[in-house]
């Protein structure tokens, strides 16, 4: 027998429409207990809930995790990049400038990616425990699977809390039932009893790009660093806590060495999104969305060696001269001429300009083609297709690190923050100053992260986010998460929009 998820039950997982993973195996029938009785049925179920953190991309948006929707909605709303329109280009209804401005609306796809992209991860999810709560596996078989299946899905729900704040919470697959918002109190306390839940079950060792004990560790981290953001409580012991039991990671001596093609051996990458293009992963084109369309030339001397570029986001003025000079990390974004490598000039753009990139944006509704630093922090190389074999990295120990400075530094123990930050500010070349205080901490975070995709939290957390900065005024409280989309309270009449925004 098989069960067909029919569209009121795609409705019921928050409307995310498409249940297709990566590997182009559908997600839209799920087997009765005469599958997921063997170690390799079980791991091909498994598998398909890692593969949900590619994302897809249908007919209704875009929702790769490296894309220009999903990763450079927390991009473009910091204070690290922006989208500007150039010409014609890039311009999408206003959504970028938009982002921007901190002036979004309800209807702004690049938030309704984000929403889809996390629940249609919960949605396979579910539907995989379901599998598993049918198969004939013993409950004490049972136990570990639920613990990394549960522990997944929280990560996606940590992504929620994050973003949107006051979600649904969804986790009987069998439940048809239009779901109406938790709180966001309700959705904290949700991550932190899973991810605590299934710490006794999950595998204590280091596994590359699986949901290990180090992992949650790293995720209520993340949880306890922004508990105060979140809801109105500080938890930096237990940040501390958390971090203090994370084991078998270092940082790698080069820092660029994280983000390589073949990056998946440095011992610094805690968790990562694997992609493999001969074995058929799609979406990770993040490295063509930033630069000129002729960087082309300045990757290979041989023609049409390097995919098209999109001219796409870049950094906002005064992030790139936040670097001093001797910052190994400055080199993660492109900066001056760009050299033809077939003729060892300066590359020229079809309006017989010279390409080179300037730090300085002459506005954002009106940008020159060649203005603003960009994106250079994974390897761009010959012979690459548009669909990159680089892992997405998306949580370093760089950060563990990083966290347990800043809650020394809350804290009001300075000194005791110093080891931490030292390591990551020595790998870089750079000397710590007398004192480590939160500006500190702040800028150090901008420099280490760049276009990681984590900034507006960072923003968030410090305060930063609510000030003016480049096209931005003061923003409104109420903007420390999105709206819930448009479309998705036209469909669930359950759900209520989020504070401050227009139902």
């Amino acid at each position: 027998m098989k069960i067909k998820i029919t569209a009121a039950i795609l409705l019921s997982m928050l409307f995310t429409v498409s249940c297709t993973d990566l590997d182009e195996q559908l997600y839209d029938k799920v087997e009765d207990g005469n599958f997921g009785n063997t170690t390799k049925e079980i791991d091909a179920l498994v598998g398909g809930a890692y593969s949900s953190l590619r994302g897809f991309s249908d007919a209704i948006s875009n929702n790769f995790p490296t894309c220009e929707y999903v990763f450079f909605l927390n991009e473009v709303v910091s204070d690290e990049a922006t989208i500007p329109t150039r010409g014609t280009n890039w311009y999408d209804g206003g959504q970028y400038q938009d982002a921007q401005k901190h002036t979004w609306k309800s209807d702004n796809r690049m938030i309704l990616s984000a929403w889809r992209y996390n629940y249609t991860g919960i949605a396979k999810i579910n539907a995989i425990i379901y599998q598993i709560n049918k198969s004939s596996l013993s409950d004490k078989a049972k136990e570990p699977i639920y613990a990394e299946l549960k522990a997944l899905r929280a990560y996606y729900y940590y992504n929620l809390l994050d973003l949107f704040g006051n979600v649904p919470i969804v986790t009987n697959f069998e439940d048809t039932s239009l779901p109406a918002n938790s709180t966001r109190k309700q959705v904290y306390d949700f991550v932190e009893k899973e991810l605590t839940d299934a710490l006794p079950y999950l595998n204590p060792n280091v596994v590359y790009s699986k949901m290990t004990r180090n992992v949650a560790y790293s995720v209520l981290a993340r949880l306890y660093l922004n508990s105060e953001a979140f809801i109105g409580q500080p938890r930096w012991q237990d940040c501390l806590d958390m971090c203090q039991k994370i084991t078998g990671y270092s940082l790698t001596p080069d820092f660029f060495s994280n983000f390589v093609t073949e990056n998946q051996t440095s011992p610094e990458i805690i968790f990562a999104i694997p992609y493999d293009s001969k074995a058929g992963t799609v979406g990770n084109y993040m490295n063509s969305m930033s630069c000129h369309y002729n960087q082309k030339l300045a990757i290979s001397a041989i023609p049409n060696n390097y995919p098209w570029s999109a001219n796409g986001m870049c950094a906002q003025p005064g992030v790139y001269s936040s670097f001093a000079d001797t910052d190994k990390r400055k080199k993660c974004m492109l900066e001056g001429d760009q050299i033809n490598l077939a003729t060892g000039s300066v590359i020229m753009m079809d309006n017989g300009e010279p390409l080179t990139y300037t730090e300085n944006l002459t506005s954002l509704e009106d940008a020159k083609e060649n203005e603003g630093v960009r994106l250079h922090k994974y390897e761009m190389k010959a012979g690459e297709q548009w669909e990159r074999d680089h892992d997405f990295v998306l949580i370093r120990y760089a950060e563990i690190l990083m966290m347990q400075a800043e809650c020394y530094v809350r804290l009001g123990s300075p000194d005791l923050a110093r080891p931490f930050v030292q390591q990551v500010a020595s790998r870089a070349g750079e000397e710590l100053p007398t004192t480590i205080d939160l500006k500190f901490i702040d800028q150090e975070l901008l420099k280490e992260f760049t276009f990681e995709g984590r900034r507006r939290t960072d923003n968030i957390r410090f305060g930063t986010f609510f000030e003016p900065w480049w096209s931005k005024g003061t923003t409104e409280k109420y903007r420390a998460i999105f709206p819930i989309p448009s479309t998705v309270l036209t469909t669930n009449k359950n759900l209520k929009q989020n504070p401050g925004y227009p139902n």
